[in-house]
């Protein structure tokens, strides 16, 4: 019994990580509908850049929890207004091969520029060591990776779905002919949206530096794994993707602790299941199939 306890904390504290990184993924898909393959890259681009300030400037990890989100949001800004804008009225195929030739170049440039090695990164201080409940022992940092999570998924929830900018933003890319005819500048919503999803992404980035490796290919299979999340969750539904990522969090937990072999099938088992049941996903709706 607390061997299952303590599989399911770790399942709960990966969950909240994987829900943060998918929410980047489900926003940029329910407000633009483009599948951003390079969502992965840009979760690797949030960890180097972590690494980088704390080598080059000796800025630590408290500053890059607000300085890379920052600096991605404007370099997400920028691959939406030069690229991806001139191809969000075609079929989606087009805006994926787009974002997975980018996750490409962002990969190459990374291992031209720092190697495959991987950078090292220092658990920040206060966050190091076990926090014990009982018999059962959990690591401090992946215990305010979980709240911290949380906090920022709640935060996203709430300013789309209960403020005013949260409606125009919805009303600009869900019905974009209809804002147009209310005055939306529907254009002026759009760009913003999509740096807002890869700061998401490089957020996750930033959490992951302490306990993750740091390499350039440190996107590549988790974006395979955050596809799954959004399918499981429904297709551009924030909710879903937070369910699902807390979902795929404990299953993978309970598959390392059980079933250390198919830790990793048993997600995407998951989603075959889900997808059998309803094509939609969790919390997606039927047209978004």
């Amino acid at each position: 019994m607390d061997a299952f306890v303590q599989y399911t904390l770790q399942g709960l504290a990966a969950g909240g990580f994987y829900a943060l990184a998918a929410l980047g993924l489900a926003v940029i898909f329910g407000a633009l509908n483009v599948v951003n393959f390079a969502h992965g890259a840009f979760y690797m681009l949030g960890a180097v850049l972590t690494a980088v300030l704390l080598d080059v400037a000796g800025i630590g990890f408290w500053w890059s929890l607000l300085i890379v989100p920052v600096v991605l949001f404007g370099f997400g800004i920028l691959v939406e207004r030069v690229l991806v804008r001139w191809l969000l009225g075609f079929d989606n195929l087009y805006t994926f091969l787009l974002t997975f030739g980018i996750s490409l170049v962002l990969v190459d440039i990374i291992k031209l520029r720092y190697g495959v090695s991987g950078l090292p990164y220092e658990q920040p201080a206060g966050l190091g060591g076990l926090l014990s409940i009982g018999p059962i022992q959990l690591p401090v940092y992946q215990l305010f990776v979980f709240v911290f999570s949380v906090a920022v998924c709640a935060g996203v929830w709430l300013l789309l779905a209960k403020t005013r900018v949260g409606m125009i933003v919805r009303a600009a890319t869900e019905e974009p002919d209809r804002a147009r005819a209310l005055g939306i500048n529907v254009s002026r919503w759009v760009t913003p949206v999509f740096g807002f999803g890869v700061a998401l992404a490089s957020l996750a980035g930033v959490l992951a530096a302490p306990f993750r490796a740091i390499t350039a290919t440190m996107g590549s299979n988790f974006i395979i794994i955050l596809f799954a999340i959004v399918v499981i969750g429904g297709l551009g539904s924030i909710l879903g993707a937070v369910v699902a990522g807390f979902l795929v969090g404990l299953v993978e937990a309970y598959g390392q602790g059980y079933a250390s072999t198919f830790s990793q099938i048993l997600i995407f088992i998951l989603m075959a299941v889900v997808i059998l049941v309803r094509p939609a996903g969790l919390f997606g709706r039927r047209e978004s199939v």
